[in-house]
């Protein structure tokens, strides 16, 4: 069933929609091609020569031949480290369809939650990290409920105002670079970013992607865009004032004026992104705002299978 974003906006509480969002991609992942892949959420590990028999499932054994355990809540197979940008360009647009505000941030969130919610059903620790400036939150990776839950309430703070934040720029370099050293664990690293830092150069921000892969991390870097009007520059042929939500410049030019030379100049950007992703060995992931959630669960379901 598809899910329709803006009416799960409308629900209010961030982890009942995480559930729904999640509820409704595993329906559907069971409709497609896709459907193959492990989404009961396993609820055993394999049993250790030598340890203690007395969690062996022994039923499971009857129908598999095989000796598993069940697994308890503070037992995790996977570490994951999800980092949203917070800046102000994350926070556009400003309002979405029927005053809904459906903007980068909210996006962001919304699926951080939903991959939170699935790394829970597995038993896997998650920790959150946010970042505009500065970093704003970071906490370790752990599958407590308690842990989840307040993981929940950070996120939820993030979209309670749906008004533009300004000035609040972008230093994902420093932050990333901060970040990294604290995830001491392999894990899985999980970035919701549009990439538009002010003052940094692209070297400068692959070196600190590039810091996320120590110790054998796998990186995954979700490109948020408002692909319309942010790549594709979809505006009407008239006159606008452009204003930089994070160093408050403005400009006022008619769209067609300059649509070729910026339209060119992000298809320039993006390739680059793509190319030091590539040679990095990051997974880039485009994540339309316009598009669903489909496109950011299936892309961390296929990564979560690989390393599992």
């Amino acid at each position: 069933m598809p899910i329709n974003q803006h009416e799960v906006q409308l629900l209010g509480h961030l982890e009942l929609l995480a559930r729904q969002v999640v509820e409704g991609f595993i329906t559907g992942l069971h409709k497609s091609p896709f459907h193959g892949f492990s989404v009961e959420f396993a609820e055993h590990r394999l049993y250790n020569t030598a340890e203690s028999t007395k969690h062996i499932d022994w039923k499971l054994y009857g129908r598999s031949d095989k000796l598993f355990v069940k697994r308890y809540e503070e037992e995790t197979n996977l570490r994951c480290q999800v980092i949203l940008d917070n800046s102000s360009s994350m926070h556009f647009p400003e309002e979405g369809k029927g005053g809904v505000v459906l903007n980068k941030i909210n996006f962001s969130v919304h699926c951080a939650a939903a991959i939170a919610y699935m790394l829970r059903m597995q038993r896997d620790a998650v920790g959150l990290s946010i970042f505009s400036d500065k970093i704003e939150l970071n906490t370790p990776a752990r599958s407590s409920s308690i842990h989840h839950k307040m993981m929940f309430s950070e996120m939820e703070k993030l979209i309670v105002d749906p008004k533009i934040q300004t000035g609040k720029k972008t230093a994902a370099a420093d932050a990333l670079h901060e970040i990294a050293e604290t995830i001491h664990k392999r894990s899985l690293v999980i970035v919701f970013s549009d990439m538009m830092d002010t003052g940094e150069s692209v070297d400068e921000l692959f070196s600190a992607l590039q810091h996320l892969k120590h110790n054998k991390h796998e990186v995954v870097l979700f490109h948020v865009t408002d692909k319309k009007k942010e790549e594709d520059f979809n505006f009407d042929n008239r006159p606008y004032l452009f204003v930089d939500v994070e160093s408050g410049e403005q400009v006022k030019v008619h769209s067609n004026e300059i649509r070729d030379t910026y339209v060119q100049a992000m298809a320039n950007y993006k390739k680059d992104l793509k190319l030091r992703c590539g040679q990095y060995r990051i997974d880039f992931v485009e994540a339309d705002i316009n598009e669903g959630y489909r496109n950011v669960l299936l892309p961390y379901l296929i990564k979560r299978e690989r390393m599992g």
